[in-house]
Order: structure tokens, then sequence, then C-alpha cells
């Protein structure tokens, strides 16, 4: 028995960089292997325009499922900063000293994800699901992955579907076609109750019990008042054919076209 449909938003967030932290500190910025809750529910309050000590209320009641399309690969990059900063923020020097102010110098460390590729379903009460679609596509500050130094590499909205997890199980894939039928996965903050994909004779994972917990559920992003709650993560694989996987730039652009033209909802039929 197929799962109700569940109407909702596909984003596809691609890039030359991104970075979702998890832990991160000044010295040592962080990042997930997928785009986090909060990093997600920041990038739709920023096209929202909402300042950073605004309530997340409506935000929190988004549910996010993501296709890890291309996981992309670790790149660490080593940032120097100096001159200015007191003692005791300069880095240690051979002899267990501290540098002076005046020619001190900090070393950070900043992991980013390259070559990444996720597409995101975005599900929840379809006010706040229009009004997420109006911010996408023109959004009050620029959209970053991330990071402000992560700009995506298109729109991030696809658009506004009748069942959001079934296309998001469907549509092409970003990534080169392999000899055969791939595993991809799929992460939530729910049980991920999705639609059978056109082969699930492989499937080591369902997606209903947690496979973990992540502290990522954002309740405030104020500057000097940040916080977050933990919340679990539910992981599913789905072995979907090869001839899905449309790789890369106006291969995958034709492709992801060719689909929404088919798919798509007409724009009388988005919910107000």
């Amino acid at each position: 028995m197929n799962p109700p449909a569940q109407p909702g938003l596909l984003l596809q967030l691609t890039g030359p960089l991104q970075s979702w932290g998890e832990r991160s500190h000044f010295n040592d910025r962080d990042t997930a292997g997928f785009p986090t809750r909060s990093g997600v529910i920041g990038l739709v309050a920023s096209a929202l325009g909402r300042d950073r000590g605004a309530a997340l209320d409506d935000l929190t009641e988004l549910s996010v499922t993501t296709r890890v399309d291309r996981p992309g690969v670790l790149l660490n990059d080593l940032h120097t900063v100096g001159g200015g900063l007191p003692p005791r923020a300069t880095v240690t020097t051979a002899e267990g000293k501290k540098r002076s102010g005046d020619t001190g110098t900090v070393l950070t460390h900043r992991t980013y994800l390259a070559d990444a590729a996720f597409t995101l379903a975005l599900t929840g009460p379809p006010d706040l699901l229009h009004h997420t679609a109006q911010a996408l596509t023109t959004p009050h500050w620029p959209p970053y992955l991330g990071r402000r130094s992560c700009p995506p590499e298109g729109p991030l909205l696809l658009g506004h579907f009748d069942d959001a997890l079934h296309h998001l199980v469907h549509l092409p894939i970003a990534a080169p076609r392999p000899h055969d039928s791939a595993d991809i996965a799929f992460l939530g903050d729910r049980p991920l109750d999705l639609l059978p994909a056109p082969d699930t004779s492989h499937d080591p994972e369902t997606g209903t019990q947690p496979v973990s917990q992540v502290n990522d559920q954002p309740l405030s992003f104020h500057p000097r008042h940040r916080s977050y709650r933990t919340r679990a993560l539910y992981r599913r694989i789905l072995r979907l054919p090869a001839d899905q996987h449309s790789g890369y730039g106006t291969d995958h652009l034709n492709r992801l076209a060719t689909y929404l033209d088919e798919h798509l909802n007409h724009p009388e039929r988005t919910p107000r």
C-alpha cells in the first residue's frame, strides 16, 4: 500500500563547494556530509528576509528529506588570520609561548564538500510552502550553501509538486551513469515512508528506525544566543536504475528540464 501523497517543494543544492557545520568553532570549521536541518531552515529564513533574532516556530514545521546524488569529497582549507590580536588569541610557538599581538597569527581549518549534489524535498503547511517557494524564487538575501563563500551554481527551487517524495525518488540524478543500478541514500528528520522506487529489491535500510541523533534542530539563530536541539536522523537506501543518472552539465539540465515539463504543477494548482 502506497503512503498518501505529500505536496511539497523540491530543491537542488549543487555548487563547487558546500559546508554544513555540525560542531564548528572559530578555529575549526567542520562540515556534515549532507545539508543539515539548521542549514536548510537558515537558507529559507534568509530568503524570506528574517532577522537572525526572529522566531523560527513556523519554519521548524517544515520536514526535510534529502537525496544524496553526489556525496562529494572533503576539502580541507587552511586559513591564517594575524595582526592586531591579543596575545591569548594568537598561536603557540614551539617554545610554548605566545606571540605578541602585533605579529601573532591564528590558524583556522575549514572543511568543505567539493562537487557535492543534493536534492531536497520540503513538506509542510501549504501556506508556508507557498511563501517559501516565492522567497526561494526571489530571495531577500542571496542564498548560500552553508557559508557565504559557497553560492549555489543555479536556481535552488525546482518547483512545487503534488507528491514531493514520489518525485524525490524518480527525479533525474545529477551524477554519472554507473554500469548497473546504484544505491542512493535518503536522509530525513522523520521516518522515510517513501513511495516504492523502480527497483526495491535491494533495500538494506528501510528508514523506519533512526540511525543516529544530530544536534541541528534550530531554536534560535541570534548571533549571541544560538541554540539547537537534538533530533533523530533517519536513513534509507534505495537502488535506483542506471538510466536515472543523467550526468553533469547540459546533459543533466536537459534531462531535468524534460522531467519538470512533464510533472511540475501548473501555477494555478499551487496551494495558496
